[in-house]
């Protein structure tokens, strides 16, 4: 089993895509970046913390390549955004890459200069690829909200806005 850890904005709408894959054994919501440990929700949503709200995903690499999962990543976000994601601002929603090895940063690397070069998007990508830190699991009723409050989370999703610019930009 290996790790990947992505930022992208509420990790509640992160969890799924990645979710439901074979070779991806499992996707936790958690924090990671910050300055100070074991955060709480609050913690990081003061926005005082330094942490980003993270999935991190346990995957074999034989079944689901880190590149897939790079693919999926870049399609869940605004790559162009640097103050959050859709209606989640601030430092804490900002999406980001977190390497745990020299080939995750190889990898994300050309994926991030390969989107850049699309030309999909009219401003510049400011996805950060950052070293990964202490991953800290966020509170269990975070875990899997998808599942445990499934219209809640269609709502959010719907009102972020988030499911529009991902149709508009990848569909």
């Amino acid at each position: 089993m290996e790790k990947a850890t992505f930022a992208g904005g509420c990790f509640w709408c992160m969890v799924k895509p990645f979710d439901s894959w074979d070779g991806i054994h499992k996707v936790t919501s958690g924090y990671m970046g910050g300055h100070i440990d074991n955060p709480t929700y609050e913690d990081v949503k003061k926005g005082t913390s330094g942490h980003l709200e993270v999935v991190e995903i346990q995957y074999d690499p034989s079944i689901f390549p880190y590149k897939e999962l790079l693919q999926i990543f870049w399609q869940q976000i605004d790559p162009t955004d640097a103050g959050g994601q859709f209606q989640d601002r601030g430092e804490s929603y900002k999406s980001a890459i977190f390497v745990h090895t020299e080939e995750q940063r190889k990898l994300a690397e050309q994926s991030k200069e390969q989107l850049a070069a699309s030309g999909k998007f009219s401003k510049p990508i400011v996805t950060e690829i950052r070293d990964a830190k202490t991953f800290f699991e966020a509170e269990d009723y975070h875990q899997d909200f998808y599942k445990k409050s499934p219209d809640h989370y269609k709502e959010d999703r719907v009102q972020s806005g988030r499911d529009e610019f991902i149709d508009k930009h990848w569909k």
